[in-house]
């Protein structure tokens, strides 16, 4: 029993500590690497070809499509772990169930389910329209209903192509949504919010930090709530990941604030060239 608490405290402790370092050292390296730099390439000549917004569309389009490639094989792949992993963890936590524990857990958990975040996205959307009502105003109010959308449609292509069935508790199946609809509606939010105001590089390692958590304990009270399969919440922590990936990415496209490719060194413009 001793056990079980000990997770749950390490589903708070963890990603306080991996987030905050991961910020410093490793985010840093991969904005300065080859592949973040042919990315920027990449959407400075579709926004040059069909304008942010076609290019913003682009995004959205073939990285969901990517998300749903990755994950799919993912799924499967996970799916063979349930008599092994899945049944193992569920027996094990079934058996030393505690009431008051599962009522904490329970109410916790209900965070994730659609209801509430539909509050939450509404709320926001309006909130940060009039936040932004002197600047392009209609992009938070597209972008917090749509990644609503976006989670509930991907997620639905999953769990009907990888069909690995639930726990005999409960429906719910791979990949977790409650863990993908925290991320994506906060994470959405937290972004929207870096938009708005000045929030310096402290403050946002705190805001992810701050997500990364509310996201681990989403998954783990999903579990001990009997709600989702163990590897349903560790599919859902990744699918989560990269569709708030492209979200993100979308979200910067529409509203201009991908950094610019580097010019290649020792280039000289066409014009200087020709007069050369």
């Amino acid at each position: 029993m001793v056990l079980i608490y000990v997770l749950g405290a390490l589903s708070v402790l963890v990603p306080a500590v991996l987030i905050p370092v991961l910020a410093t050292r490793w985010v840093p390296a991969a904005l300065a690497s080859r592949a973040a730099e042919r990315l920027r390439v990449a959407v400075a000549g579709l926004t040059e070809a069909v304008g942010r917004i076609g290019a913003a569309l682009v995004v959205l389009l073939a990285g969901s499509a990517a998300v749903v490639t990755v994950c799919w094989p993912l799924g499967e792949a996970l799916s063979r772990l349930e008599p092994s992993v899945d049944s193992a963890v569920f027996d094990y936590v079934h058996a030393r169930r505690v009431d008051v524990w599962a009522d904490i857990n329970s109410f916790v958990t209900a965070i994730g389910d659609r209801y509430p975040l539909k509050w939450v996205t509404v709320v926001a959307a309006v909130g940060f329209a009039i936040a932004w009502r002197h600047r392009r105003w209609w992009i938070p109010l597209i972008a917090l209903p749509l990644q609503f959308v976006v989670e509930q449609y991907t997620q639905q292509i999953l769990a009907v192509t990888v069909n690995r069935g639930h726990p005999p508790t409960d429906v719910g199946t791979y990949p977790s949504g409650g863990c993908a609809r925290v991320m994506l509606t906060f994470g959405i939010i937290a972004v929207l919010a870096g938009l708005t105001w000045n929030i310096p590089r402290r403050g946002r390692i705190a805001i992810a930090t701050a997500l990364a958590v509310l996201v681990s304990v989403e998954g783990y009270t999903r579990i001990y709530a009997e709600k989702h399969w163990f590897t349903d919440v560790l599919g859902g922590w990744v699918f989560g990941t990269l569709l708030l990936s492209v979200l993100v990415l979308t979200v910067l496209v529409a509203e201009g604030r991908v950094r610019p490719p580097r010019r290649a060194a020792g280039a000289v413009p066409v014009e200087v060239a020709a007069t050369a």
